[in-house]
């Protein structure tokens, strides 16, 4: 009995150690706290969704779901070979040009107006240990100092470790001019050191004005929050970038609700729309856009331009690498959504209607197939 006691209080005090690392954050305290708990959207302790959200869904109950994932085989759940990838020189970019670059899963940089933007960088672990999910094979070329040294704004849609990554931001840190992200999320940047003044920490249904023509509009998103042991005491979000000539929707992650159609009705016209597609499970269908249900948050937005991201450099779902990739190109056809499908770091000229991307997956699958 004293062996089981001996070895449940060193695990206890290994894990105590392990989550109050600095890459963990901190939940909100003080002024941010008060906030936090007057806002509409916080109840019964913690942040809750515009409809009840249940994280797993199957009638097999939490404990099977889990194990029936963790232990699913899936055919092609990694490429078998090196990804495609063009190493684009971020430094020798005309801050002047409108384009957007995607590096994989979430992370992308976007130039509009003057301005830039660096949306959810991930650039070294995706979890809060480094031999869990690793990259695919030939999809980690961009690093933190890959990215150009004047950053306007850095845009983080929630805290989840795929879209907010300690060292990344660390390393950011000097070159970034304004943070903008939900309510709660604050916390982690003052505590890494950044100024109370370069934080714009919204609530859903808020706004600020960025610059001279530039707005942005915090708007709800379906899903959840968390680094450590407390859930959702910070606010995972949407934002529609408004700039002098685009309206921009960054979607982060979310599973399917009313929310779309109203974001589609508040902001009509919307340019562009990046929606998350791809580390979605039937079982987690509430947090995670399954692929139909990609294609009806597209049509409640109504965008002239859609781009996907949350895929093609990390397996956190059961499903082939490619599947998001195939089944929103053949929605596109179908249904004629004008669909960007970008290789990492290629560019996308975001005011260019004549721009034709190449279904890249294709020849992956093709070389896989050869091997």
């Amino acid at each position: 009995m004293w062996i089981i006691f001996a070895v449940i209080l060193l695990l206890a005090i290994v894990t105590v150690i392990f989550i109050n690392q600095p890459s963990f954050g901190r939940t909100p305290k003080g002024e941010r706290l008060e906030r936090v708990q007057n806002s509409p959207n916080y109840r019964d302790g913690k942040f809750q969704n515009l409809s009840e959200t249940p994280q797993i869904t199957s009638d097999k109950g939490f404990v099977r779901s889990m194990l029936d994932f963790l232990f699913r085989d899936t055919k092609s759940l990694r490429p078998a070979v090196d990804m495609p990838v063009i190493k684009t020189d971020l430094s020798k970019l005309d801050k002047n040009e409108d384009l957007l670059i995607w590096f994989g899963h979430s992370s992308y940089l976007l130039q509009i107006d003057g301005k830039r933007f660096l949306v959810d960088p991930v650039f070294d672990m995706a979890s809060p240990v480094s031999f869990a999910n690793p990259p695919f094979k030939g999809t980690d070329v961009y690093k933190a100092k890959d990215m150009p040294d004047n950053i306007d704004y850095l845009v983080i849609s929630h805290d989840h470790w795929d879209h907010l990554d300690y060292k990344t931001i660390k390393e950011l840190k000097p070159r970034i001019g304004k943070v903008i992200c939900g309510l709660g999320v604050g916390e982690h940047f003052e505590y890494w050191g950044f100024a109370k003044d370069q934080i714009i920490e919204l609530d859903w249904n808020e706004s600020s004005p960025l610059a001279e023509g530039f707005s942005v509009y915090c708007l709800p998103a379906r899903h959840f929050s968390g680094r450590g042991l407390s859930p959702n005491q910070s606010l995972w979000v949407s934002f529609l970038l408004q700039t002098p000539s685009q309206k921009i929707y960054i979607g982060g992650d979310s599973g399917y609700d009313t929310h779309f159609a109203s974001i589609g009705e508040q902001f009509p016209d919307i340019d562009w729309a990046i929606l998350e597609n791809g580390q979605y499970d039937n079982d987690w269908k509430y947090i995670h856009l399954l692929p139909d249900d990609l294609v009806k948050a597209a049509k409640d937005l109504k965008p002239k331009k859609l781009l996907t991201v949350h895929n093609s450099k990390y397996a956190l779902a059961k499903h082939a690498w490619y599947e998001p990739l195939e089944k929103i190109a053949e929605a596109a056809d179908r249904d004629s959504l004008n669909l960007a499908t970008p290789m990492i770091g290629e560019i996308i000229n975001l005011k260019d209607n004549t721009q034709v991307f190449k279904k890249w997956w294709k020849d992956v699958k093709s070389e896989e197939s050869q091997k």
